[in-house]
């Protein structure tokens, strides 16, 4: 599904990554991670796709709410987590988003 962005200006977080065969916990964590980036405060949506590369991208009001996601307590453990046992390799960049368009029918 196509996260529904408000007009810009507004950020965008890119996480690709690629997995190891490790699965215990992962998709559990990775349903909360979702369910938690919803509540806090900045966060517009995301769009997320997986097949050997995983790429995820969640939309935010500002930098401020970027960096208050990076450092909630629960992702903090997630990112450790991932670091251990889930990703091989992984790569996140921020992005100011100056102009959107779409089509849809």
């Amino acid at each position: 599904m196509i996260a529904d962005t408000p007009a810009p200006p507004y950020y965008a977080v890119i996480f690709s990554n690629i997995r190891t065969e490790i699965e215990e916990g992962y998709a559990a964590t990775s349903l909360e991670m979702l369910r938690l980036a919803e509540t806090q405060k900045g966060y517009l949506g995301h769009e997320s796709v997986r097949e050997q590369l995983g790429i995820t991208i969640s939309y935010w009001e500002s930098l401020d709410a970027i960096r208050n996601w990076k450092q909630q307590t629960d992702h903090l453990l997630a990112q450790r987590m991932g670091q251990k046992k889930w990703y091989s390799a992984y790569k996140t960049r921020i992005c100011l988003v100056e102009r959107d368009y779409g089509f849809e029918k």
